[in-house]
């Protein structure tokens, strides 16, 4: 994206790095919503009228007697009270604000934006835009999965939904450092390498969605063992090459580990090729990606330690932003050399 008009150029910057922030609060409210076991609350797709929450006893009534007609009430939730029914409304509702807030915030902008240059040069942004509009229409697959025959929502589109939210503040701060960073140092990592590691960072979250959609975080409470044994004792190991296993609650919580171990040993192969062919410029990156992996381990041991504590799962979700945009910037400078930002 070359943008002749400094000040133009400026404001999309601005515009690109609040959005990114203002998704990346969604994805914490979203991991949130999950946490609390908010997500079917509201069972409607209301895209207009959902906007406004309820305002009256009538209202409330309303909302709580079609969340009494699924199975996550009948069969779980059967106690509750309208005043307990109100918390996870307001998770779910603030859940979906926020979806259309951000619509709007990107929407206005690129319209904007598109009278003051030519649409080719923004056209990547207009594809983010189909992507936050497809996301929204992924959270309403997710949550409809919730509403018969079961008491929470599909593993795999709770996966899908998390994994295209990351796509979205990848492709977002992408398009930011296109605008704002030069690109033109020479010496650079073969791209496969930096490629392969964010796509196994991906895998590794797709994964991480798995263990949060089936509870998973919450037995074989213990590291570096699962219980008494590296290997979950209730699974063998012909089960990891079935299809089935993905729907294991203890294998799915294995491969997160065993993937999380796996993408340290691939970490440090690169930071070996890197000081071995001492590629100076990418030092600081490299020592940055170290920095959020080491963090966003140490957090998800004691998340599995804890139990799935909600502060430290929610802190969990946060720093694999974290980790995501310095794999990001890692990319970019490893890419194609951006002399004009």
């Amino acid at each position: 994206m070359y943008i002749e008009n400094k000040e133009i150029k400026k404001n999309i910057a601005i515009w690109l790095i609040f959005m990114f922030f203002l998704i990346s609060f969604m994805i914490v409210v979203g991991g949130l919503t999950r946490l609390t076991d908010s997500g079917l609350s509201i069972t409607k797709w209301q895209l207009f009228s959902g906007f406004l929450p309820p305002f009256n006893a009538t209202q409330w009534d309303h909302y709580f007697n079609l969340y009494k007609e699924i199975p996550e009430f009948k069969l779980q939730n059967y106690s509750m009270s309208l005043k307990e029914f109100k918390v996870i409304f307001w998770w779910e509702w603030a859940h979906r604000f926020l979806g259309r807030i951000i619509g709007i915030f990107f929407l206005i902008p690129l319209i904007y934006f598109s009278f003051k240059v030519k649409i080719r040069k923004i056209i990547d942004l207009y594809f983010i835009f189909f992507l936050i509009c497809f996301q929204g229409f992924i959270g309403w697959y997710m949550v409809s999965s919730g509403l018969v025959d079961r008491v929470d929502v599909s593993h795999y589109r709770l996966a899908i939904h998390l994994l295209i939210a990351f796509i979205i503040i990848s492709l977002i701060f992408w398009n930011y450092l296109k605008l704002c960073v030069i690109n033109n140092f020479q010496n650079k990592l073969n791209l496969f390498l930096p490629v392969f590691f964010l796509i196994l960072i991906f895998l590794q979250i797709s994964i991480g969605a798995f263990v949060s959609g089936m509870d998973a975080g919450r037995i074989y409470n213990s590291w570096p063992l699962m219980g008494s044994s590296y290997f979950p004792n209730d699974s063998s190991y012909f089960d990891l090459f079935k299809l089935s296993a993905f729907d294991e609650p203890s294998l799915v919580q294995f491969i997160h580990r065993n993937l999380a171990y796996f993408i340290v040993l691939y970490y440090l192969f690169i930071l070996a090729c890197i000081y071995k062919r001492k590629l100076f410029s990418l030092y600081l990156p490299i020592k940055l990606i170290g920095s959020f992996l080491l963090i966003q381990i140490i957090l998800g041991i004691f998340t599995l330690l804890y139990g799935a504590q909600i502060i430290l799962a929610s802190m969990h979700q946060i720093s694999s932003i974290f980790l995501v945009s310095s794999c990001i910037y890692f990319l970019f400078l490893n890419s194609k050399p951006n002399l004009q930002p």
